[in-house]
């Protein structure tokens, strides 16, 4: 049976989008001398075996070429005191790396100091979807910080969050 096109209205199917809480990364890579970085909320697992994450940019993004020229990208995964490095990689035309503290991880990508969690990846796949890329990434190492009193950041309504004092559902 035939699907209905009824168009989708952007800023509608946005909002609506905008319901689901997602955490907040920055993708990050290194090549020829250019560090290399973006605000990305669209991060998620793949598989377990191999050990596969994915996510999505836009077709248009100025960093995403460089990051496929490397070849391998890192997922630094924001803690909630790392509003300001959310927006500042979010910015396009800027300096994003201008006051920002990194060191390298095994496979040579910028790990930004203060994040939550990161992993280091190679490119595995990358699949156009509409106006988007899907990146999929084979996960090569990782590192779990400790600080069990550091949460997340989050993203939901088009405002920052944090999980607060309340308990698991």
């Amino acid at each position: 049976m035939p699907h209905s096109s009824t168009a989708i209205e952007s800023l509608r199917f946005r909002e609506a989008l905008g319901h689901y809480a997602s955490g907040l990364t920055v993708i990050t890579s290194h090549i020829d001398g250019e560090l290399i970085g973006f605000t990305c909320q669209s991060f998620y697992s793949v598989s377990m075996n191999p050990p596969l994450v994915s996510f999505s940019v836009m077709s248009s993004s100025a960093s995403y070429p460089g990051i496929r020229q490397a070849g391998r990208f890192a997922v630094n995964i924001l803690s909630e005191q790392q509003v300001q490095i959310s927006n500042q990689f979010a910015r396009r035309g800027t300096d994003k790396w201008h006051d920002v503290a990194w060191h390298a991880s095994p496979l040579g990508n910028p790990i930004i100091a203060g994040s939550l969690h990161w992993l280091d990846c190679e490119i595995y796949a990358e699949h156009t979807a509409g106006d988007h890329l899907i990146v999929i990434g084979e996960v090569k190492a990782l590192d779990l910080q400790e600080a069990a009193a550091t949460q997340p950041l989050l993203y939901f309504k088009g405002q920052y969050r944090n999980i607060g004092a309340h308990s698991p559902v």
